[in-house]
Formats: structure tokens, sequence, C-alpha cells
């Protein structure tokens, strides 16, 4: 038998199916990870097919070493899922099969093995020497304590004196696989859920489907998150499995609380911020069944679960479904193919859809599901909108505007908790001179330095360097320096300085570095009247807190300028999700924007919560400018540290993709070869090739795309094809 395998190496050049000769008592087939020699050495490579013979000649074919695991540790559906990704998203098999093992996986990890040690039925304590006090003392302890760690019986009493007592035969010494189970869990009530009309009706049409997308677009409170697991029970009465994402890990300790609630110690959670120890057990608990349901951020989509029975992608609209790094992939369409696969149902959940997802729905390719009310038939709080121009006309030049510090005063003193949203971390954005105009950069990327005054460094938001602070200019030396756009850092010392008996509490990159930081931020700010907290888009989604009557928009404005189609997309789903945090339970709530454009449709929408009208007026702004839905944008991205190769690739590339222009003259809307806004980063040049084209003959196109990366493929220069990229910077 001969076996395929692609060899676990990240390089395009052998991201190839190689032929090996299997054992002929081989117990091993596809999806197992084998050692294999490659180009002068042994190396691990994954079978994903078995055939009878090759078409290479017996003498030039290598054997299988030996298999590395007892069981296969990719399914035939994941070596599908693998296929697809490939030739979807131009990446490398060898990425793609990454994706589903944990690098603990790979590297041959296995279970924490802890010794315990007890006495045996044979023990006799009178036949220990009076003498040999510590293992009378261990003795005793045991017959008091039932079993005890070997290396706690060690420390306390002696290595020797447990080794003897083993020797005699009166201490037996076991193993115990010990699992590695994430703790991070909000303490709060389960409470007790009534299904409204809505709800149950939105849950019998889901489990009652076999493979569809289902978009549920749900006002923010309206209970998705109890439609879900609804579902997902029905789902495991029927022998099935379950995959639930979320966007954000800052929002998975609140959904594990209460899916742990509903499942108990069916659910394991995967995430970035888990030790190797813990995400190698949690992975493992999925592989072998005594885990049916995984939660977590985007890769947990490639959770090792079979016969999968639904998969829900909450807050669908989240850019952060984007892979922007190599593997670039786009989660909705990995869980729709796994969901075709398994022919099981799908589910987009958002209180604010992205504008994409909703014209599918309105042409028929998911099927639209609404939830119009909140749970609890409360109204959704009130927003007014602040014009921070008037403010400034008034003497007010300060972050807070005069209705905020009011209602927040308002809020305190009944005892409630606030929450501020400002989408920018660290004190200030950047710092710049005012004789020169000097602004601080960082010296690997074209971008500006942040300060963090709490550390008293400038950071570059991109690479993680740190500047030391300015006190006098370098190029003219001038001490007069300003203070860029506030962040999270400068709010929180304002609110210090207004409220400084008031818990203020800061949810951002920058304080939720440890694995347990969010769980410890979001535990304290639930337990603690009055307190505010303050946080970037962390805060702006999911979190559902009973005592939050208050929600201020610092500055409303900031992701609207962005040079985006999508910026005014991004701008109503984030008041609106933001917004939603206030008045989940029976207090009322309120929202207070600021914003130096009060009269912009953006906020006549979301103020009056109007997806619909907001939609409507979007989609024909895009349909008259050619943007998707209605055409899709495709992104060649060339990077290196030599600017000269990477420009001499980007004018290969471009002058090729001309010619596919002239071709494909009627598909076309848009072709630009350009420097990338941001041109460098981390060290490296950036070039874009951008190209806007219909989508009647997309297979195609996009085929030649790749066609054509991969013929400009070199050394030194990386080549990345985006298929409708959230980020062009």
């Amino acid at each position: 038998m001969i076996a395929e395998v692609i060899v676990d190496i990240l390089n395009s050049n052998v991201d190839k199916i190689f032929d090996y000769k299997m054992q002929t008592q081989a117990t091993y087939g596809v999806g197992s990870r084998v050692l294999v020699p490659f180009a002068g050495r042994n190396i691990d490579g994954y079978i994903i097919n078995i055939k009878e013979q090759s078409l290479l000649d017996d003498s030039k074919l290598k054997s299988i070493i030996k298999p590395l695991d007892t069981q296969p540790v990719l399914s035939q559906k994941m070596v599908q899922l693998c296929f697809f990704m490939k030739e979807k998203f131009y990446l490398r098999l060898a990425d793609t099969i990454r994706l589903f093992l944990p690098p603990q996986v790979r590297g041959g990890a296995k279970a924490k093995v802890v010794k315990y040690a007890t006495i045996t039925p044979e023990a006799d304590i009178s036949k220990i020497s009076k003498r040999s006090t510590s293992q009378l003392a261990l003795m005793l302890y045991l017959e008091q304590n039932a079993q005890e760690q070997v290396p706690v019986l060690n420390n306390k009493f002696g290595s020797q004196a447990l080794k003897k007592l083993v020797e005699l035969g009166f201490v037996k010494i076991d193993e115990q696989k010990v699992l590695r189970k994430p703790t991070n869990a909000l303490s709060i009530k389960q409470k007790n859920i009534t299904l409204t009309n809505h709800q149950q009706k939105a849950v019998e049409i889901i489990s009652n489907s076999r493979y569809n997308t289902f978009l549920l677009h749900g006002v923010t409170g309206s209970g998705k998150t109890e439609v879900y697991i609804e579902c997902i029970k029905n789902a495991l009465k029927q022998g099935k499995t379950a995959i639930m994402l979320v966007p954000e890990i800052s929002l998975t300790p609140q959904m594990l609380t209460r899916f742990r609630n509903a499942f108990g110690d069916t659910v394991a959670i995967l995430h970035s911020m888990l030790s190797s120890g813990e995400r190698y057990d949690e992975w493992y608990r999925l592989k072998n069944g005594d885990a049916k349901i995984a939660i977590g951020a985007r890769s947990c989509i490639f959770a090792p679960l079979e016969n999968i029975g639904i998969i829900v992608v909450d807050e669908e609209h989240d850019t952060s479904y984007f892979s922007e790094s190599n593997p670039r992939y786009y989660t909705h369409e990995v869980a729709r193919y796994l969901g075709y696969v398994n022919d099981c149902p799908v589910i987009l959940g958002s209180a604010t859809p992205s504008i994409h997802s909703y014209y599918n729905a309105q042409i028929g390719a998911y099927k639209l599901i609404n939830l119009p009310n909140r749970a609890n038939d409360k109204p959704l709080p009130s927003m007014q909108i602040v014009d921070m121009l008037s403010e400034i006309r008034n003497g007010n030049t300060g972050i807070f505007s005069g209705a905020l510090l009011n209602y927040l005063k308002d809020c305190i003193d009944q005892n409630k908790q606030a929450m501020l949203f400002i989408n920018r971390r660290g004190y200030a954005s950047y710092m710049m001179c005012k004789e020169c105009g000097y602004v601080a950069k960082c010296t690997d990327c074209d971008v500006s330095l942040v300060y963090h005054k709490e550390d008293n460094m400038l950071k570059c938001h991109y690479c993680n360097k740190r500047y030391r602070m300015l006190t006098a200019c370098p190029q003219c030396h001038s001490q007069y320096i300003k203070y860029g756009a506030v962040g999270t850092q400068q709010i929180v010392e304002a609110l210090q300085q207004a409220f400084p008996n008031t818990l203020i509490l800061r949810l951002d990159n920058d304080t939720t570095q440890n694995k347990n930081s969010y769980v410890e931020i979001l535990e304290k700010f639930n337990n603690t009247t009055p307190a505010i907290l303050v946080g970037t888009q962390m805060i702006a989604k999911g979190h559902d807190f009973n005592n939050v009557t208050l929600v201020g928009i610092i500055d409303a404005d900031l992701s609207l300028h962005f040079s985006d189609f999508r910026a005014t997309e991004r701008t109503f789903q984030l008041i609106t999700q933001v917004a939603g945090r206030a008045g989940r339970s029976e207090f009322e709530g309120r929202v207070v924007l600021q914003t130096y454009f009060p009269k912009h449709y953006v906020y006549r929408c979301a103020t009056n919560y109007d997806y619909p009208a907001f939609y409507r007026k979007e989609i024909n702004l895009r349909e008259i400018a050619h943007f998707p839905p209605f055409t899709k944008i495709l992104r060649v991205l060339i990077s290196g540290e030599d600017e000269q190769k990477v420009i001499d690739v980007s004018r290969n590339i471009s002058n090729s993709l001309q010619q596919l222009k002239k071709e494909y003259a009627s598909d076309f809307v848009y072709l630009q070869a350009m420097k990338c806004p941001k041109k460098r980063i981390q060290n490296k040049y950036r070039y874009q090739i951008l190209t806007r084209y219909y989508t009647k003959n997309d297979k195609e196109i996009t085929t030649k795309i790749y066609e054509t990366c991969s013929r400009n493929t070199t050394q030194k220069v990386s080549i990345f094809v985006e298929n409708n990229p959230q980020n062009l910077s």
C-alpha cells in the first residue's frame, strides 16, 4: 500500500503530496501523523490518502519509518477541509494542517501524569523500627489521608522514607492522568429562563434543519445566547457535538460560565490565552469524546470534534473572524464548509449583521430569523447625541461632555455601574513637537508611537517595540511636546480625578496580558457597585451585567473616517453593540454618544436602533460605487526586507494582472498597484495590488491570480492573497 503524505515543512517548494511505502501490517491510516525520511533527515508528515500503487517506480519510493501516535490526529473531514482551504484561500497544505493541531500535539506531548502513594493491604506498621520516625510519620499520614502525591510526601518526610516503604511493600505508587482544566469562568448566578415565542420559533426552525446557514438577527439583549444553548441541547440529544465561536477572548469567560451552567464538564475551551498544557488537555478531551462542546475564538473552528451537529458564530459581523496573518482565512467560509460536510446547521448571530451577511439573507443564500425584542420586554436604552463642537464653543475643552459627567454622577449616586468606550488604548496616540512638527515613529514600522503613561514609555502597537519617553524634541531640542488623541489610560486618569472614591477599571490589550486578567477584571466589575469600566472594543459586545445603566461613547467618530468603504458600517456596529450593554436587567439604560458630526446619517440610524434603514442606505451606496457584496475585492500583499525585490515582484505580478484585466475587461472594476498605507511593518516593506471585479467569473479570475502569484514566488519575498480583506492598511 502507498500513503500520500504532506510533510510538516512550511515551504511552498515542498508543499506537495509525496508517496511513501507503508509497512505490510500497518495499523495507521488517513489522518495519522508519521515519521518519514525526507531530504536527508527524518521529519513529521501526515497521511492524507492511501492508494494501491504509485505512479513512481517502486525503487524510488521510501518507506514510512513509524507512526507517531496511537490513533489518527486528523479525521477524513478535516483532511477535506484542508484541501478546501488550500483552494479557497491560496494556502499551503502544511499551514492548514497546523491549524487543526496544537503545537503540543505536533511535538508529541503527552497528558500530565502525577504519581500518588497509597498504603497496601500488606502494610504492617509494627514491622517498622521505632527509630525510623520519618517512615512511621509517613504511614500515619497516609492512614489519615488515603493517598497523596509523591512530591508532597518527599517534601514532608524525605524521599528515602518513601523509597524504603515501597521496597517493604507497605506503600505502592500509582500514576494518574491530571487534566489541566481552565478555570476562567465568572461566578454569575444562573437565571431561570423561559423562552419567548420568537426564541422558541427560532430554536424549532434551526433544530429541525439539516445543512443550512441561518442569520439570527436579534437586537442586543434579545436572548440569542439562549437560542444557541437550546439548539445545542437538541444536537446533543441526537448524540452529536457542537462548536460555539465568540469573537473576543474577553467574551469567553462569560459565555463559558453560561455554557458550564447548562452543560457541565462536556464543555471545553480553546483559545490563545490558555497555557500549553491546558490547550493540549482541552484539545484531547474533545478528541477522545469526553467533551462534546468546543467554545472559543476563531481557531476553535478547528476543534477535533466528530459528528458535529451545530456550529454557532456569535457576533458574526466582527472582523476578528478574518485571519489577517498567515494562514489567512475567513472563519465564516470554514464554518459553512464544515457545516456542509457534517450536514448540520450553521448559525451566524448578531444584533448588527455585516452588510454582506444581511445581503446574503435578502437574496436567499442565508435564511433570516429575527428576534425583534429584548427577552425581558424592556426597551432598548435611550441614546443622546452630544455635539462636541458645541461643547467647545461653550468653553468645555475636556474629554467628557457636561451631559456625560452629570449622568456619571447620577449613576454613582444611585449605586449603579457605567461603561465608557473608546477604541484607542494607551494614554495618547502620538507625541509631536510643537516647534518643528516632528512625530515620534517606530524605527521598524511606518507608524507613530503611542504614549503609555503607566510605563512612561512610547510603544509601537504593531511590533511591540518600546522606546524611552521624549523629554525634548530629538530634532530641534524644543521641550514643547504635544499629546495626540486620548486613549483608555487618559480616560481612567480623568475619571479617577473626577470620582476618587469610585472603582475605575480598564479592559484593553494592555491590562489583559495575563491569561486570567479578563476574568479578574470582569469579576471585580461584576461584584462592585458603583463602578466604571473603561475599555476598547473588548467591552462593546456580548457582556451582560445587571447593574450597568449608563454607557458613554467617548469618540464615536474614531472609526468613521477610515479610508475604507466599510467605515460607516463598523461605526454603526460599534455604537449599537456598546449601547446594548446598558439596561439589560430591570433598570433603565441610557447612552451618551459624543461626536463632532452629529448630523451624519449613521448616528440617526444608530440612535433609533434602525438596522434596516441603515442597511438600505448602505447597500444602495455600495451598488452605485461597485463595492462588495456586488463585487469582490482581492488583494495581493507583497512584503520583504529588501524593498527593491518587493518592488520587482510587485511589478511582475501587476503586469500579468493587467493582461488578465484585458482578458476579462467587462468584469474588472479596479486594478492598481501601490505602496500599502503602512509602508513598513516589523522592518518589512509592504506593497499591494488591489483588484475589484464582478463575481460572474470569480473562480476563473481568482484561480488565475493565484497562479500568477505562484509563478512569481521567490526567496525573501512573501506573497499573500486576501479575499475581501478587512484591513487595507
